[in-house]
């Protein structure tokens, strides 16, 4: 949310000079000034967004009302998952959301002002120069260029091998139950299951949590991102999760 007008970039090189402008102040926002980003995440506050300046700054505010927005929005709701994960995977995964959200206001730029396809791949190119953010917050450098193709094959078969499955298929609130070994159709089902996602941390599914379903988007989340006990969800008739609340609030 941008409470200053800045000048709209129209050129392959003032999309990626508001590109660069808007990835130093996320990156900041997660290191330097990593205290003050974290304390303005509360929990208890309503869903809140990062949002990186053309200016090389940042701030943490409610998404814009408007709709359409002007601008393609941030994730929605980064602060409701700050106090179920361990701090640096938290960051790390806001990190994630901001490469996101960076590649879509730059080609949503590129879109609108009608690059080709060379000033598409050139701006593309200016962007996979620079690290990203995720690099930075986690440490993790890219692979030199220079790798055998024997190791080039052995990530691309790890990264087929760690392909995320298709979501849960909607059940109950609770945790989904055991498997029984007695009842050999449901062998798949269980397989699906153990490879769900949350929609809040990413991490996978595992038995010993309790998890809750969206009725609205039929995503699974851990009970302690979105913030709900078992006991609390036995009184919930229908669950909509942050992502969908801030949705219908905004319509």
């Amino acid at each position: 949310m941008e409470g200053i007008p800045h000048p709209i970039p129209r050129t392959v090189e003032e999309v990626f000079g508001d590109f660069k402008g808007r990835r130093a102040g996320l990156i900041k926002a997660l290191t330097t000034d990593v205290e003050k980003f974290y304390h303005q995440c509360d929990p208890e506050k309503e869903n809140l967004c990062l949002y990186g300046m053309p200016n090389e700054t940042w701030e943490v505010n409610l998404p814009v009302e408007e709709v359409p927005p002007e601008l393609p929005e941030p994730a929605l709701g980064i602060n409701f998952a700050r106090d179920g994960m361990q701090e640096k995977d938290w960051l790390s995964l806001v990190a994630v959301h901001s490469d996101s959200w960076l590649l879509a206001v730059a080609f949503y730029f590129g879109a609108r002002f009608g690059f080709g396809k060379n000033e598409r791949k050139r701006l593309f190119q200016m962007i996979n120069e620079v690290p990203t953010i995720f690099e930075v917050v986690s440490g993790n450098g890219k692979q030199p260029k220079d790798q055998s193709a024997t190791h080039n094959n052995s990530s691309s078969m790890n990264l087929k091998q760690a392909r995320q499955p298709e979501p849960l298929t909607k059940a109950v609130k609770m945790s989904p139950p055991p498997k029984d070994d007695d009842e050999s159709g449901e062998d798949e089902e269980e397989d699906d299951e153990q490879g769900a996602t949350c929609g809040a941390c990413g991490e996978s599914y595992g038995t010993d949590e309790f998890w809750i379903c969206c009725d609205v988007c039929e995503r699974w989340f851990h009970g302690k991102c979105v913030k709900i006990t078992p006991a609390k969800a036995e009184h919930i008739k229908q669950y909509k999760c942050p992502g969908c609340s801030g949705k219908r609030a905004r319509v």
